[in-house]
């Protein structure tokens, strides 16, 4: 019998783990314990590449290392089993109070939901016609449809699955190549894991310690890069290869127009704002009921109308001029005489501890001239009515004396909103000019499509990711509203049905107990290991190499990109953090930084052979004729560029760690 490649990789692989494993426990002249937890941790690696449950691996061996530990020492068998059940019943219990882990199940049902709605075909034909002049525009589609569903939920097999079925077709039929249609949806699928709300989030903030909050602000801009790198790809080698990425057909970018607006003369490139209002008139609208058109214009009115809502809602209110208008510091603006504001007294005589001012031609208040100097006929005594009165003249107001609230708060209205507020309106009303001077009859259709699938999903994640990252709610407060917002989109697209809510709430709860399990199995496992003293061992190990925090970052980085071809993000999370994350202080690395830099890696979980998970899925639903090397071949190019995005986020964290500190520092 033949073996795959990939099989054959998997055997290689699992053999240098044992082989790295026989080479220890032969270099040492005596086995300590925290040799015997290295050994667990290469025992347990090779029987989940064999197929052996993740979570019931890690507790099992959990179970027989500790108590091997317990027993080791002077512990009857009796007592090493009774410490061994006590530690198992208390890391579950552990596991199971805490509250993070509640919106797991929430998450994961708000997806299952999402996906029942029937909105991904809806979602890709509308941007497949939107994006139709961008060059490589069906991947492109592609890639923003699978950002934009996975971002709503978060389940890599279900995008890959369904943009499989529905894109992939398509592509081909377009002449796409295969390794570019088969990498534009297998790695758009996997965005999932990293864009918010994202399980792989929750599992490591609970592991790490990490607010899920800021890890969900940290990851919102990451997440974005890797999407717009992907696009920018797709996009070049569309203009560098146009084999590879046909441009659509005539046929392919036709719009169907409603037959009422036929009626009335509509063509698919006229002007759709100027053709309603023409058929609004007399007896141009052929019939066509006077309701029908104005709920057109309406629709063609949405983005005017919204833009007028923002403006209007975001012009700062004499109200907020008035609170300003309370902090004289912001009112009183002396030039160069600090002394008198220094004094706190107005205008009083000075002390004799004041020193002179540094210029006599700033501006502000000079020194009146001593005896026998030239006066010029001035008055000379400081605390004078004409010494007071000169620096009014001059436009120094006087702190006591200044403009009352009511008047600043009059000078605030006069002077309406900063130039800021005006740009903003000015590049807002001139893309607004810009959209209605586009906007026809078929593009009309096209914002339609959009309005009833695109934008349902957009307000659904804002409100969960804005919920939670401007502190309105807990994540699985969120979670709740999420799964809410799920149910209420399944009920408007009348996909909510017994059926429907039966196989949802099927699959959260075997989702969620995988999850459960896999935490419960982590926490025996990672206590037997720190138990065996091998969390020490490798700090040891670690900490004589000497090595720079960059070093470290690159060395931990490239064990978790190797980690990823054999294991999925869940067991490197669960095993592997728990050892790296006490390291993280001796480097000076921040734990919410390196969250940012494990999660932008374990996208290579997915797309790394032989596990590969989303070509496996890719490759169940595809036709015939493409094979699995051709998957793998079409991720290697999206595999670099995750690297890329890797090193950017180390060159400049601020991509990651500016809106966690803009909000919550």
């Amino acid at each position: 019998m033949k073996i795959r490649k990939e099989l054959w990789f998997g055997f290689i692989l699992m053999g240098i783990i044992v082989a790295a494993a026989g080479a220890m426990v032969l270099s040492v002249d005596k086995m300590t314990n925290g040799h015997y937890g290295l050994l667990m941790l290469s025992l347990v690696v090779v029987a989940i590449m064999l197929g052996f449950p993740t979570a019931f691996t890690l507790m099992g061996m959990g179970i027989i290392f500790t108590f091997f530990a317990y027993h080791s020492g002077d512990q009857t068998v009796g007592g090493a089993v009774r410490q061994t059940l006590d530690l198992m019943v208390q890391r579950a219990f552990s596991v199971m109070s805490n509250d993070v882990l509640i919106s797991i199940p929430l998450f994961v049902f708000m997806g299952y939901l999402v996906e029942r709605a029937n909105l991904i075909e809806k979602l890709f034909r509308s941007l497949h016609l939107a994006l139709a002049r961008v060059p490589g525009s069906l991947a492109v589609a592609t890639l923003v449809t699978c950002t934009v569903f996975a971002t709503a939920t978060g389940i890599v097999g279900a995008v890959v699955t369904l943009m499989g079925l529905l894109a992939l077709p398509q592509m081909l039929k377009g002449g796409y190549d295969t390794r570019l249609a088969a990498g534009a949806i297998t790695a758009g699928g996997c965005l999932g894991i990293l864009i918010p709300p994202s399980v792989l989030l929750i599992v490591y903030g609970a592991t790490a310690g990490v607010s899920v909050v800021k890890l969900y602000a940290g990851a919102f801009f990451p997440g974005l890069m890797l999407a717009g790198l992907y696009i920018v790809y797709v996009i070049l080698m569309a203009k560098l290869k146009p084999a590879w990425a046909p441009p659509l057909s005539a046929e392919q970018r036709i719009v169907p127009l409603p037959e009422p607006l036929l009626k009335v003369g509509a063509r698919a490139g006229a002007s759709a704002l100027a053709g309603l209002l023409a058929a609004l008139k007399g007896r141009n609208n052929q019939g066509v009921p006077t309701g029908y058109l104005l709920r057109q214009l309406g629709i063609a009115l949405l983005p005017a109308l919204l833009f007028v809502a923002v403006a209007v809602l975001s012009y700062p209110s004499p109200r907020d001029a008035s609170v300003d208008a309370d902090t004289p510091s912001e009112l009183v603006q002396l030039g160069a005489g600090s002394q008198v504001q220094e004094s706190g007294t107005g205008l009083a005589e000075p002390s004799g501890g004041l020193s002179e001012p540094p210029a006599e031609d700033s501006g502000g208040l000079a020194e009146p001239p001593k005896d026998g100097e030239d006066n010029g006929g001035l008055a000379e005594p400081p605390g004078s009515d004409g010494a007071a009165a000169e620096p009014k003249a001059e436009g120094v107001a006087e702190p006591g004396a200044a403009s009352s609230p009511a008047d600043t708060a009059a000078d605030a209205a006069d002077a309406g909103a900063g130039s800021g507020y005006w740009i903003g309106v000015g590049v807002g009303a001139l893309a607004l000019a810009v959209f209605y001077a586009l906007l026809s009859y078929a593009r009309l259709e096209i914002f339609k499509m959009l309005l009833s699938s695109f934008f349902p999903l957009v307000v659904l994640i804002l409100f969960v990711l804005g919920s939670i990252v401007f502190g309105l709610a807990t994540p699985t407060e969120a979670a709740a509203v999420g799964a809410f917002g799920g149910f209420l989109l399944a009920a408007a697209y009348r996909q909510l049905t017994f059926g429907v809510i039966k196989e949802s709430v099927f699959l959260t709860a075997k989702t969620s107990a995988m999850v459960c399990w896999l935490f419960v199995g982590s926490a025996i496992f990672s206590a037997a290991f720190a138990l065996l003293g091998g969390q020490e061992l490798v700090e040891q190990w670690v900490l004589g190499m000497n090595l720079s925090k960059t070093e470290f970052l690159i060395l931990s980085q490239v064990i978790i990109f190797i980690l990823g071809w054999p294991l999925e993000w869940t067991e490197i999370i669960v095993i592997f953090m728990p050892i790296f994350i006490p390291l993280l202080d001796n480097f000076g690395v921040d734990p919410l930084f390196f969250g940012l830099l494990v999660a932008l890696n374990l996208q290579t979980a997915f797309l790394s052979p032989p596990v590969a998970m989303s070509a496996f899925y890719l490759k169940g639903v595809a036709p015939k004729h493409v094979t699995l090397n051709q998957i793998f071949a079409g991720m290697l190019p999206f595999m670099g560029i995750q690297i890329v995005a890797i090193v950017l986020l180390y060159w400049f964290p601020e991509i990651g760690l500016w809106l966690p500190s803009v909000l919550y520092n």
